[in-house]
């Protein structure tokens, strides 16, 4: 019996320490094996299911919401008054993304197209593509104000033809037509004579040369290499910069292409993208930590930096002639029309351009924009990217409609574009991502645990044993005594 209880402490004493071990030995190496794995899913390859379905197709929903500026006072503007705006909307449009033209490289960088196509969703709208809404007249306004510079009878002539084809100021139509385009003699008539002055030459609208259309032609890293390179642009439309401003750092083309970025972030790390509609890279800077649904994440915000002027913010000075911080100038790049972009309601500009238009009122909450990205894989989980259209309107003498006009940066529409994970995806990317981690870990601290109980338990059956085998050694050593001796010893009357 002493035998069998020795040998199950024994055995119980070896599974405890070569278990503890095992799970000090997971301490180390658990993240070792979860980063492996989330560097092997992370890589731009098509064996990763998950990963590259979520790259390839953007398998979750994604919608933009435009909202547009009504005027309320488009006849009093002519005389120099002060516009007052009206906010309209949102009209609600899913957003289907899909990578074609795919073409992977020796040099560890995939090629590719992302077309765009736009569905208007009027369950989630506030009104129909039917709803009219006044705003300003881009072809008037931002042509009159291209026009500044011409000699006198070049203005004059445009004037005859604005009046001619009854272009007026402001243009009131339905919200399908201004966003996807209406037909215009106008138009017609400037392709002919200043061609090259618009981005059209079919109909002309507001998102009309977006919907099916594509982004350009992207080659980013797969990481196959170096996983910290991954998703990061090697070449859009075959440059490494472009030549839209005036800097060699402000026509860099930085970081990813705006959808994923390296895995392995810190509170440290920002998130560089370049953007084509916008021209330019940009880059969005560390908030705070949260979670979703469970998943941790790290939420990223634009810093007041990033439409600064170039007196605010010096490294700005390369995308000016700059007005107010707070306003991007696009017009370099949109055919020189005096396009300005900012947040919406200009949130984060300069409160001086707040007192120029009535009917503005920006708020974090409601025209801030940002990105929550899972740390450990650089996959977005929540996305709000929201901008705003401006349209730089003033008097231009020669040019009757834009009458007594007074100088100001008109808002005309500000969009959200938005997505997050949901449904399946988010289910695969949390059992995956979330669950098996921390199940590893879990794994450790419970091997330890179990290694040391069985130590305790083997401990406690050898101090046990040993105070069983004491007991008996004594009652042996009674047994085997002398009786003659002990009877001599117990007699008074024998020892007399």
């Amino acid at each position: 019996m002493a035998a069998s209880v020795s040998k199950i402490s024994v055995g119980l004493l070896v599974a405890g320490i070569v278990t503890a071990i095992f799970g000090i030995v997971l301490v180390f190496v658990g993240p070792i094996i979860v980063d492996d794995q989330i560097v092997k899913n992370v890589e731009i390859n098509p064996k990763n299911d998950l990963s590259y379905t979520m790259w390839k197709d953007i398998p979750v929903p994604f919608f933009m919401s435009v909202y547009f500026y009504h005027v309320l006072n488009p006849k009093e503007i002519l005389k120099g008054e002060k516009p007052m705006v009206e906010q309209r909307g949102p009209y609600v449009y899913s957003e289907k993304r899909q990578k074609e033209n795919i073409t992977f490289h020796d040099n560890h960088t995939v090629s590719y197209r992302e077309y765009r196509r736009y569905f208007f969703e009027e369950s989630m709208s506030v009104g129909n593509e039917s709803d009219v809404v006044t705003i300003p007249n881009m072809l008037v306004l931002g042509a009159s104000v291209m026009m500044e510079d011409m000699p006198l009878p070049v203005r004059l002539m445009l004037s005859t033809a604005l009046t001619l084809f009854k272009e007026e100021a402001f243009l009131t139509k339905p919200v399908g037509e201004l966003m996807w385009g209406y037909d215009s003699k106008l138009v017609d008539f400037l392709n002919q004579y200043l061609p090259g002055m618009l981005p059209t030459s079919g109909k002309f609208g507001l998102f009309a040369e977006f919907n099916n259309s594509n982004t350009g032609l992207f080659t980013v890293f797969t990481g196959k290499d170096d996983i910290r390179k991954v998703h990061k642009v090697d070449f859009w439309n075959g440059l490494k910069k472009v030549d839209y401003w005036r800097t060699e750092q402000c026509n860099m083309i930085n970081g990813t292409a705006g959808q994923m970025w390296p895995p392995f972030m810190t509170t440290e790390s920002t998130l560089p993208f370049y953007s084509p509609d916008a021209c330019r890279s940009m880059e969005l800077v560390f908030q705070r930590k949260g979670k979703m649904k469970g998943i941790p994440l790290f939420r990223f915000v634009a810093p007041k930096t990033l439409f600064a002027n170039g007196t605010d913010y010096p490294p700005n000075e390369g995308f000016c002639p700059c007005r107010q911080s707070g306003l991007l100038n696009v017009s370099s790049c949109r055919h020189n029309s005096p396009v300005f972009m900012s947040h919406p309601h200009f949130y984060n500009a300069d409160p001086a351009l707040l007192n120029t238009v009535i009917g503005l009122s920006p708020s974090e909450e409601e025209h801030g924009l940002f990105i929550d990205i899972h740390p450990e894989t650089g996959v977005p989980l929540n996305v709000s990217i929201k901008l705003q259209l401006n349209l730089y309107i003033k008097r231009v003498l020669g040019i009757i409609q834009t009458d007594r006009i007074a100088e100001v940066v008109m808002p005309m529409i500000w969009f959200e574009e938005r997505g997050y994970i949901d449904g399946s995806v988010l289910t695969t990317f949390y059992n995956n991502l979330v669950v098996m981690p921390a199940l590893l870990e879990y794994m450790q601290y419970i091997f330890i645990g179990l290694g040391l109980l069985f130590i305790l338990v083997a401990v406690v059956l050898r101090i046990r044993e040993q105070k069983v085998s004491k007991h008996l050694n004594a009652g042996k050593q009674c047994d085997y005594a002398d009786p003659k001796k002990l009877v001599y010893e117990r007699t008074p009357l024998l020892q007399e």
